[in-house]
């Protein structure tokens, strides 16, 4: 990020300043737009513009502001001026150390709405005051927010790289190789894994190249990058419309900024 954040549990003691409240009615954040700009909430409470939350988080602070999650309830009266947007929409649109924090944002607030109850014998959960996590005061048992880890691989072949093209992309739009990974794995057996059965190609030389938070719903996205090995593409139907080898100085339309797999296919075509 390039302002500073800290991470907190304990909410101020009287919320006496604005704060960036990221206020979520189902997947969608709450939003006022100006032009092609997007701006969050910053507020003493979201009962300023008529909202009563059916439950808020305290996230940390932003530069010494606090930040707040909040689930809005479903028939939630929105003020003239703001919206609800999904953060898919919300990509180039908002401030990216505000977009990275909505991310934060929404899994905890969804991990807060799912687990009130205890899952081994139904009992209402506690917070615990100093990690997030809340415990079951009958059987004991805890819960940590649930996070996903999931790889993304730039597979290159000389001065050629690997793109793959899903139905859910929007037309034309070409992306890297990329899947969860499975209990037991490793990382790189991951990569393997997921290249053979989406492409059906071997890859060699997987370095770790850096990861991002990816709310959709919940995933850590670890990307690396491997060098192509043997075999030929052959494509899942079942995962895939395409793949093909692209030139570096031929590329189609590939993700927007912001994303881990725009950072992997900059710092490739950026290398002599």
């Amino acid at each position: 990020m390039h302002r500073t954040f800290i991470p907190g549990i304990a909410p101020p003691e009287v919320q006496s300043q604005p704060a960036w409240w990221f206020a979520f009615a189902g997947n969608k954040l709450l939003v006022r737009v100006e032009g092609r700009v997007s701006y969050i909430p910053n507020l003493i409470s979201l009962s300023e513009i008529g909202l009563m939350p059916v439950r808020s988080q305290f996230l940390g602070t932003l530069d010494d502001r606090p930040c707040y999650s909040a689930e809005l309830p479903k028939d939630a009266v929105i003020a003239d001026g703001m919206t609800l947007q999904g953060l898919r929409e919300l990509y180039s649109t908002l401030d990216e150390d505000l977009y990275a924090l909505s991310s934060r944002a929404i899994q905890i607030m969804e991990w807060d709405r799912t687990h009130q109850y205890c899952g081994q014998c139904a009992t209402l959960t506690t917070q615990l005051p100093n990690e997030r996590a809340k415990r079951c005061p009958k059987c004991g048992l805890v819960n940590y927010p649930r996070l996903s880890p999931a790889v993304i691989v730039l597979i290159s072949r000389g001065e050629e790289i690997l793109l793959a093209r899903a139905s859910r992309f929007p037309p034309g739009m070409y992306g890297l190789i990329a899947g969860f990974v499975e209990p037991g794995e490793s990382l790189e057996e991951t990569i393997v894994r997921e290249v053979r059965e989406e492409v059906g190609i071997e890859v060699k030389d997987i370095r770790y190249f850096g990861s991002q938070p990816w709310p959709f719903p919940n995933s850590l996205m670890i990307g690396f990058t491997a060098i192509y090995a043997s075999g030929n593409i052959v494509i899942d139907p079942q995962e895939l419309e395409d793949a093909a080898w692209f030139s570096k100085d031929s590329l189609p339309l590939i993700p927007p900024k912001l994303s881990i797999a725009r950072k992997l296919l900059d710092w490739f075509v950026s290398t002599d």
